[in-house]
């Protein structure tokens, strides 16, 4: 029953955890979060959740994010939650799946241990960077996807100009790249690349013919834009033409992102609101709302109900 269930949300992402409670028609938890002047997280729930099934809606991008959470999930627990939901529409850490040489951590499996002992027993998430990244779990995760909400706002709103080609920007997003081909009814292209380092990496190759098409590059995150900006040049190298489209799921813009993909001939940069960046004096910048998709993911489970049509 929808009446046995709370939504809890910290400070990371207030206003997408609003639209998500003002979707299901409920209100918000109280929860009171507050700083002492050493820095450290002080987190009381305000209302009881005895025997409810809790949601703690929070994006992790920060450490800082990635610890209060930790600290609501606790308090819930100790509350006497009948069930405690983890709704974390960007898992930060999940890059880190692998080792990639010796004396390194994997702190996307460490993460999942932390969220698991402190009483996380459900877990729900968007476009996680490497799918095996569930394998670190023990509890069920439901890893949503954000493409079908961004397929949508390129049909209704950007009206995809014809001939368009979809573009991933290497080997890793294929699968997803071959979703927004489903979806928008356009060819794939692969870009394969070189990385020489954690920042910087060269484009080799461009497998497909892009000459004379508009193309429509994707990605799961942008963060510093270097990716993206290489591979633009890479395909007007071998004859794109514009205007270029670029759809992603989460939008950390690190450092100087936009600059990057300040071109001319992107018409158009689309991410979802799981973060919450915002850069209100970039006109081709466009926030796209996974709102609605992780409300109904709380309601199908709040209900035993499968989530199957939302993958």
């Amino acid at each position: 029953m929808l009446d046995d269930f709370v939504i809890l949300r910290g400070t990371a992402n207030p206003r997408l955890a609003t639209a998500v409670a003002e979707s299901l028609e409920t209100p918000l938890g109280a929860v009171a979060i507050e700083r002492f002047p050493d820095g450290e997280c002080s987190v009381q729930l305000l209302q009881t959740v005895r025997h409810k099934h809790v949601f703690v809606i929070q994006p992790t991008r920060t450490d800082q994010h990635l610890v209060e959470l930790l600290c609501l999930v606790d308090a819930a627990r100790r509350a006497a939650a009948a069930r405690i939901t983890a709704v974390i529409p960007y898992l930060g850490y999940s890059r880190s799946d692998k080792r990639g040489s010796r004396r390194e951590p994997i702190a996307a499996g460490m993460i999942a241990r932390m969220l698991q002992s402190v009483g996380v027993d459900h877990l729900v998430t968007l476009d996680l960077h490497a799918p095996q990244i569930e394998g670190f779990y023990h509890i069920p995760v439901d890893a949503l996807t954000a493409v079908p909400t961004l397929c949508r706002a390129i049909r209704e709103e950007e009206q995809p100009p014809a001939g368009m080609v979809v573009v991933s920007p290497d080997a890793g997003r294929v699968k997803t790249a071959m979703e927004y081909s489903r979806q928008l009814d356009a060819p794939v292209v692969v870009l394969h690349k070189r990385r020489q380092s954690d920042v910087a990496l060269e484009i080799t190759h461009v497998v497909g013919d892009v000459r004379g098409r508009p193309c429509l590059i994707i990605d799961d995150m942008i963060s510093t834009g270097g990716t993206l900006a290489r591979a633009i040049d890479a395909l007007f190298r071998e004859g794109a033409t514009e205007p270029i489209l670029i759809a992603a799921t989460h939008g950390p813009l690190l450092d100087d992102a936009r600059r990057k993909l300040d071109y001319p001939t992107v018409k158009r940069v689309l991410v979802t609101d799981t973060i919450g960046a915002s850069i209100s004096d970039w006109p081709g910048w466009r926030i796209v709302s996974v709102s609605e998709l992780l409300a109904t993911a709380i309601r199908c489970i709040a209900r035993g109900e499968s989530l199957r049509e939302l993958f």
